[in-house]
């Protein structure tokens, strides 16, 4: 009986005790999730995957010429073979563009492209990223490039100043109001960001409306911002926010009434009749002649999360000679690097020689 009198003992002084317990449990852990041997090889294959895949785009050539075997080899490797994503993609002579679906459970990214130079003498583009859903991003896709080349096409037969600015603005704003109207009756609440642009002769015009961005390439190969992201703890936005009697509140990012992460958008009409979120899109306007653009990249926030401008522009810059002019390349490595949302990637070449007229000066 002492025997076991003296175990008992032991059990409760040593073994029971609560920093052996943890103890125990950590040992557990360790071989469970670090020494077993499963689990370390898929480790180890992992990390040599992704060490693969950066190679891989660390050795991507400058240039090139036809089909890329090596960004078809790094896509296999980022997705995998049997990974089922949506997948877009547009390659025409300057514009390349690429947009997948990447770690969300849905995809709510748009694209717009309309080449109306024979007609208003303008090129549209236009880059939107959906959220709650795709009825706003779809709803602009659709139909803001045709309202504006419309209004555009309306001034030239009647010869009256166009102001792109101004049509730009209008547009939008008109857009959002029908899009609010449809969404109410129908009880959706989807909202969208847009970046776009009206690049005529000699002048390239850019609208945004929340947290996609566009940025340019001059000459020398700098960036140069062509829009600003519309982010709730901005002091401007706070403080329209606040005059409409709302808050911003911190949850992962800072976030108008805890819910969206861009302080403007289309749609959100919940959000839209507080005057908590606005369309109203901020514009700038660049001269040609005097930024001397090489091209420009538009692109939604899954991009914009792992790149800043600068880095965009020089990882364009290396590999304009590729079927998407690096758009692909671009949206692989925002991928890599762990990017959560959808990707949209648009790179446009600019500048006479790539067949964008531009005035005489």
């Amino acid at each position: 009986m002492a025997f076991w009198a003296m175990l008992s003992r032991l059990a409760r002084g040593v073994f029971l005790k609560y920093e052996t317990l943890i103890l125990i449990a950590l040992l557990v852990f360790v071989y469970r999730y670090i020494l077993n041997g499963d689990h370390v090889r898929m480790v180890i294959d992992r990390a040599k995957r992704f060490s693969t895949v950066q190679r891989g785009f660390d050795r991507l050539p400058a240039t090139h010429h036809g089909p890329s075997p090596n960004i078809s080899y790094l896509e296999k490797l980022v997705f995998g073979s049997d990974r089922q994503t949506i997948q877009w993609e547009l390659k025409e002579d300057n514009i390349g563009i690429y947009s997948i679906q990447g770690r969300r459970p849905h995809m709510e990214d748009r694209y717009d492209y309309a080449d109306d130079s024979g007609k208003s003498g303008v090129m549209f583009y236009g880059v939107y990223d959906g959220h709650g859903g795709t009825f706003a991003s779809e709803f602009a896709e659709k139909l803001l490039s045709q309202t504006v080349l419309a209004r555009l096409n309306r001034s030239k037969y009647s010869h009256a100043t166009v102001n792109y600015s101004q049509v730009l603005i209008e547009e939008i704003l008109s857009l959002d109001e029908k899009l609010l109207t449809v969404a109410k009756s129908n009880k959706d609440v989807a909202g969208s960001t847009a970046i776009v642009a009206i690049l005529s002769e000699g002048e390239l015009t850019v609208a945004n409306v929340g947290d996609s961005r566009g940025v340019i390439c001059d000459e020398h190969g700098s960036a140069i911002p062509m829009s600003y992201d519309h982010k709730p703890q901005l002091l401007q936005e706070r403080r329209r926010i606040k005059k409409a009697g709302g808050f911003i509140s911190f949850n992962g990012v800072w976030r108008v009434v805890g819910i969206l992460a861009t302080s403007r958008a289309l749609g959100d009409f919940p959000l839209k009749e507080h005057k908590y979120i606005v369309a109203d899109p901020d514009i700038q306007t660049f001269n040609l002649n005097s930024v001397k653009p090489q091209f420009m990249i538009l692109a939604t926030d899954g991009l914009w999360d792992m790149f800043t401008n600068e880095e965009a522009v020089q990882f364009v810059k290396d590999r304009l000679d590729e079927p998407h002019l690096g758009a692909k390349s671009l949206v692989l490595q925002a991928y890599y690097r762990g990017s959560f949302d959808n990707i949209t990637v648009m790179v446009v070449r600019l500048g006479e020689k790539n067949g964008v007229k531009v005035k005489n000066q």
